[in-house]
């Protein structure tokens, strides 16, 4: 599957400004230390999701990122592409060309279990996400790393 940390991270950054927004911007140093993710990678992610709408910036002391439009406009599988990631399980990427330019005998399926995982995160909307935090709240300390933090969250 090619969800790869990119797009965890994405998905991650933007629960955690929903979650800390709090009238104030969200700084990507604050979310680099609660998220435990490398500032300047996480930097680059923040200004992909800037570029696809879904944050904007103030700049300055007290500056930082916040939602660029409502959390229950943001679907999941949208976060995800705005980083230039996917969900594809096929061999060829989706091209169809598995077997030196043929479609091998398994493509189709493996096509649908694509669909089928996008359409899963397209009915997820990023308040869907905050709503169920906020029912049941993951702490770094019950949830181990990133990727646990994450899944608690979706479950």
């Amino acid at each position: 599957m090619k969800l790869t940390a990119k797009g965890r991270y994405a998905v991650t950054a933007m629960l955690d400004i929903s979650i800390h927004q709090t009238g104030d911007p969200v700084s990507v140093l604050d979310i680099a230390n609660r998220q435990s993710i490398s500032p300047a990678y996480l930097e680059q992610i923040v200004g992909q999701l800037k570029r696809a709408g879904m944050l904007s910036s103030r700049k300055g002391p007290g500056g930082g990122y916040e939602l660029g439009a409502d959390a229950q406009d943001i679907t999941i599988s949208d976060i995800v592409a705005a980083v230039g990631e996917g969900v594809d399980v096929t061999r060829c990427g989706g091209r169809a060309d598995c077997l030196e330019g043929h479609v091998c005998l398994t493509h189709n399926l493996w096509a649908e279990l694509s669909d089928e995982i996008d359409g899963f995160l397209q009915s997820i909307s990023l308040a869907t996400l905050v709503a169920r935090h906020q029912a049941n709240p993951v702490t770094p300390e019950a949830a181990g790393d990133t990727d646990q933090r994450i899944s608690a969250t979706l479950i």
